[in-house]
């Protein structure tokens, strides 16, 4: 018979700011397939929605997302 020990450790998972925040906007115009595509500030993914929305008056509804990268450590 084979024994082993499991050990269980607390871990705690926080926002890890060097990977940055990506923002992302998609239309949501029934089939609109149009997005704003990845972009390093908010205002990237919103003035896109704006000048969408210019071009195409009945494209007002968006989806957003935002993207931030965390990291996990083990408690000491």
């Amino acid at each position: 018979m084979t024994r082993a020990v499991i050990r269980f450790a607390e871990h705690t998972i926080k926002r890890a700011p060097e990977g940055g925040v990506v923002w992302e906007a998609f239309c949501m115009a029934f089939e609109c397939e149009d997005t704003s595509g990845p972009k390093d500030a908010q205002e990237g993914a919103q003035d896109w929605c704006l000048r969408h929305t210019g071009r195409n008056p009945t494209h007002d509804l968006f989806r957003r997302v935002v993207t931030d990268y965390a990291r996990v450590a083990r408690d000491e």
